[in-house]
Parts: C-alpha cells; sequence; structure tokens
C-alpha cells in the first residue's frame, strides 16, 4: 500500500445518508478478480443511465469533481453487505479518504485495511463540510493523519482519531500481511526458544 500521512485534494459531496456497497460497486461486478480495474464500476449505476451514458447530475461527473481524492458523506456511509470490493473501488477510483458521521462496521475495518482513511466527524461538522462543498465546488479539504486532524476548506480545523494499530499501517503504507513480515525477525526467535 502506498503511505498515507498527508492529504491535501478536491472534495466531492454525497450527502445521501445510508450509501450503501452495493451502490458503490453493484453486485453484477462482485465476480471481477481484484486485478480488475475497479474505479470503472464505481458507483456504476448511479454515475450512468441504462445505456452507459453519464448522468450529469451526479457529483462525481461533474467538473468540479475532477481529481477528487476525498468523499464527504452523509451517515452510515457503506452500510449493506460485507463486499471488500467497494472499497477497491473507491481507492482504484482516486479516493484515499472518506469523511462521514458514521460507517458501515465492515466497509470501515475493510477501508482501513485497504488504503482508504474513513474519518469520522460529529453531524453538525460533516453538514458544514457539505454546505462548503456546495457553495464551492472543487474545494479542498486537508487531512494530516500524524496530526489527526482535518482543515476545510474555509480554514476551521477539526481533530479525529484512527486506531493505533490501524494509523500506523495507514502512515507506513503496511497491510497487515507486510506488518507480520515485519515481525519476521521477533517471530523466528520465538520460534527458536520453543525448539
Amino acid at each position: 500500500m502506498t503511505p498515507l500521512r498527508q492529504l491535501e485534494a478536491v472534495a466531492v459531496a454525497l450527502a445521501s445518508p445510508n450509501i450503501d456497497t452495493d451502490q458503490i460497486v453493484p453486485a453484477r461486478y462482485l465476480q471481477k478478480p481484484r486485478s480488475a480495474d475497479f474505479a470503472d464500476f464505481l458507483f456504476r449505476d448511479l454515475r450512468a443511465d441504462a445505456q452507459g451514458h453519464p448522468r450529469p447530475d451526479f457529483p462525481l461527473n461533474q467538473p468540479a469533481s475532477a481529481g477528487a481524492r476525498i468523499i464527504v458523506a452523509g451517515p452510515n456511509f457503506g452500510c449493506g453487505s460485507s463486499r471488500e470490493h467497494a472499497v477497491w473501488a473507491l481507492h482504484d477510483g482516486g479516493f484515499r479518504a472518506v469523511i462521514a458521521p458514521s460507517f458501515g462496521d465492515i466497509f470501515h475495518s475493510n477501508a482501513l485495511k485497504n488504503g482508504l482513511l474513513p474519518v469520522r466527524l460529529e453531524q453538525q461538522i460533516v453538514d458544514r463540510l457539505l454546505q462548503q462543498l456546495e457553495q464551492a465546488p472543487g474545494a479542498v479539504i486537508a487531512i494530516d493523519l500524524v496530526a489527526q486532524t482535518l482543515r476545510d476548506p474555509t480554514g476551521g480545523v477539526h481533530a479525529f482519531t484512527v486506531q493505533a494499530f490501524a494509523r500506523h499501517c495507514l502512515l507506513e503504507g503496511l497491510d497487515e500481511i507486510d506488518y507480520t513480515l515485519g515481525q519476521l525477525a521477533t517471530i523466528e526467535s520465538f520460534e527458536r526458544q520453543l525448539a
């Protein structure tokens, strides 16, 4: 994984509550291997009509969202089924962080394990962020995972927390296998003591 320390990027608003994993990546794409570019499937049924033409009213299709790497969402983002594919689609689509008041539990866990930072902020703070993005489409948000702070488009700073182990892995660009392999000398030493 690519380390994530600071991220300053265009943010896009998806204000609806309960955006579920089937909306993020429809079930018909779940048979694809991880090597597929899941960005092509990201919000597929919301972004395009039945003929595959982009829906101009969908936020990710608007010019101000070009290059967005942060999503600001309504509550319970990523609810629904446990499909890890939803996180893959967001990550492959260039997103490194999602800000919301709450997340589906399994989505939250999958995000942290796949290099996507879920930032929980209080509802009133998220509402202000959504309002700022509505007033200034294409606005930039800055996230500092080292300091665990977020700077909104108007310069306001908001603290957030990430579980220590997940934060360490994101900062270092490690998945759980990489982390375990990093402990190989300690593991081998322990095994030699048992022999």
